[in-house]
């Protein structure tokens, strides 16, 4: 029997007092973040918003095995922001899509959670129809045409069914029940309200597609709403990605059980701290950043090479090589080299051990304590 089979579904509970110690905990370590956030100037809690929010759309699309790029989704999400960042590129429909969502939610989070707004993030998902190869339906309710909506794994004939959502035809009734509490929750603490609304939502399962991008993005609006702040400062999606099976084999586990979904809500709790905890590598990116620029500012750099070492800072992944360079910058290779030659004797760049074809370089600047 699934979750939403039990008599009085969506009747949720948990135990408080299991969880009074985690709640306390994470919201204090949240407090302190916001904190620390609230003392930076206005441009570098920018420009850690900016890195928080392309974090949280790539991962968010990770977990679901989907690949976006990260320059497109920082550029984006910059464009949208009105933020002045180098090195901007044009994004895919699929990773403008993504980031709408996002911003929408997290942006907009005062703002009731609807329906309309629901199939509105659902149709920014999925801007072409279809969810890879297949085509699905869009802006609207599954439909049941093709089956029970199911989570399965496994090769064609030999698939595990690991959850069944409720049938197509409850879905008007049981999303307007959702939407009711999530507007009306009550005097739940906002954190478990965020965790509910995540679970709540993913096991509705109301679309074909992009359930759990959607639900994520729930639980990000309803953290929101707890800050009551716009600006994101670590990312939930980023901690669920690294800890993707533990987080399917949570919800497996809670969607064929009782009521009581007070693991769940432990899971999330300690989750959240973890990406909290998380955040402090964002804070020291942001600000050797800052420290960085303030100590080469003043040097005659040419655009190429501006937009390299910015990219080398917003989280470049692998080595830098002449050829990576090269094709970052729109350049040929002699030139690639030259950039980094200069950057070399300045003291922005350093040769890394190892050479040859493998010879490769990294940020020589002065690092956070």
């Amino acid at each position: 029997m699934y979750i939403w089979e039990q008599k009085d579904w969506p009747n949720l509970t948990w135990d408080n007092d299991t969880l009074a110690r985690p709640l306390a905990k994470v919201s204090r370590e949240q407090g302190r973040l916001l904190g620390k956030m609230e003392g930076l100037g206005f441009e570098l809690r920018g420009e850690a918003h900016l890195h928080t929010l392309t974090e949280d759309v790539v991962k968010t699309s990770e977990i679901e095995g989907e690949t976006l790029e990260r320059d497109q989704v920082r550029s984006s999400i910059a464009r949208r922001l009105g933020m002045d960042v180098g090195g901007l590129v044009s994004a895919d429909r699929d990773v403008e899509g993504v980031v709408e969502m996002m911003l929408d939610a997290t942006g907009g989070y005062a703002r009731p959670l609807t329906e309309d707004r629901l199939i509105g993030w659902h149709a920014a998902l999925f801007p072409t129809g279809r969810s890879g190869m297949h085509k699905i339906l869009v802006g609207q309710w599954r439909d049941d045409s093709s089956g029970a909506m199911q989570v399965v794994s496994g090769p064609l004939g030999k698939q595990k069914v690991h959850y069944e959502a409720p049938p197509a035809d409850r879905l008007p009734e049981e999303t307007a029940r959702f939407l009711n509490w999530f507007e009306s929750p009550g005097d739940l603490d906002p954190l478990l309200i965020a965790g509910m609304a995540h679970l709540w939502f993913v096991t509705l399962h109301p679309f074909d597609d992009g359930n759990g991008r959607i639900a994520r993005a729930i639980a990000d609006m309803a953290l929101a709403r707890a800050e009551g702040a716009a600006q994101r400062f670590y990312s939930m999606s980023a901690q669920i990605r690294l800890e993707r099976n533990d987080y399917y084999d949570m919800l497996e586990r809670i969607q064929k059980g009782g009521l009581d979904i007070t693991p769940w809500q432990m899971w999330f709790l300690n989750c959240l701290g973890r990406a909290v905890d998380g955040a402090q590598e964002t804070l020291a990116a942001v600000m050797d950043k800052a420290r960085f620029w303030e100590q080469f500012a003043k040097e005659p750099l040419n655009e190429r090479q501006i937009k390299v070492l910015n990219r080398l800072m917003d989280g470049f992944e692998g080595k830098l090589t002449t050829s990576k360079w090269a094709k970052l910058a729109k350049c040929s290779q002699d030139t690639a080299y030259r950039d980094i030659l200069d950057l070399i004797e300045r003291g922005a760049l350093q040769k890394d051990p190892g050479g040859g074809r493998s010879t490769s370089y990294s940020i020589r600047a002065k690092k956070s304590e």
